[in-house]
């Protein structure tokens, strides 16, 4: 008799291969449909959530196409600070927030008070003062309204059980004094706690993330990478694991001028996601700098230009 071959257990596929075949999806199924930027898009409604696993130091950060990582990091400790000034991130080099805090487009939106790049209370104001009357980008709002992202991490630490543990970037309330109302509108965060009678496990954290508008050609990469750093953030400083990030989309969509960009990215091979080491002890969530993110062994494919629609 010959003996048969031991059975090997399915080969996990690569995270990344989730959001291509979300692509893939929405090229081939799409609805077309109108949009406020005057572009079209190809949309989807409420496809099924992406996972990204958080553990070992993992990073999801897309590599079928180089991603600006530098932008990424700057723009979130530019949230956390709860900055609404988009000349801050434009003398760092970073252009992402320029169109939608031009003069011509804050007047477009019915804001032609303001400065140029005063967005409004947008994401960081919400995260750390929901609910205090906005100003001005240049405004001191030390110890005004609602810091939830504060809140969310004393509650990891003291309460974890806690099913309210939510950060909100959505105020109807503020919307009309925000230069663009939040693509990326809430998280909640899950701690799951270590197996009973195990002294030395740690608790993990993941974080639910959920988009009501998602464009899956320049957006949604920076998102992913985006949101998994929050979650590396808050587990840094709340001594917990990061485990998993999920991302529900509500309108996912690509844009028309950006499918033949999609198509090339579409060709190409996941590589394995880079790790993310921390060049310190940092202590709390508003003591991170830029030098703190030390991402080791990114090997992604070359870069892909895409328009931006504003």
């Amino acid at each position: 008799m010959t003996a048969s071959a031991p059975s090997q257990a399915p080969t996990r596929p690569h995270d990344e291969q989730q959001y291509l075949d979300l692509i893939r999806t929405v090229l081939d199924t799409g609805a077309p449909r109108p949009d406020r930027t005057g572009t079209g898009t190809l949309s989807l409604f409420a496809p099924p959530n992406l996972r990204f696993t958080l553990a070992d130091d993992t990073l999801p950060l897309l590599t079928t196409k180089r991603t600006f990582l530098r932008g990424i990091v700057e723009e979130l400790l530019w949230f956390v600070q709860g900055c609404t000034d988009s000349t801050k991130l434009s003398a760092k080099g970073i252009k992402i927030w320029d169109g939608n805090g031009s003069k011509e487009f804050l007047e477009k939106r019915g804001l032609g008070h303001r400065r140029a790049g005063d967005l409004g209370p947008v994401y960081g104001f919400q995260w750390r003062h929901f609910g205090a009357p906005y100003e001005d980008c240049d405004a001191d709002y030390a110890g005004k309204g609602v810091d939830q992202l504060q809140q969310c991490i004393r509650k990891i630490k003291h309460d974890p059980t806690d099913r309210r543990i939510i950060l909100s970037a959505w105020n109807p309330a503020d919307i009309p004094q925000m230069a663009l109302p939040p693509c990326h509108m809430m998280c909640q965060f899950y701690v799951h706690l270590p197996p009973a009678g195990d002294p030395t496990a740690k608790p993990k954290l993941s974080c639910l993330m959920y988009q009501r508008s998602a464009d899956l050609g320049l957006g949604i990469p920076f998102n992913i990478a985006s949101y998994a750093l929050l979650t590396h953030m808050v587990a840094h400083v709340t001594d917990t694991v990061p485990h998993e990030l999920i991302i529900q989309l509500g309108d996912a969509h690509v844009y028309r001028d950006h499918i033949d960009a999609l198509k090339t990215q579409l060709e190409r091979e996941p590589r394995p996601f880079p790790k993310l080491r921390w060049a310190r002890k940092v202590e709390g969530i508003d003591d991170f700098r830029s030098e703190d993110f030390v991402v080791e062994g990114y090997d992604p494919h070359p870069s892909i230009a895409m328009k931006m629609s504003v």
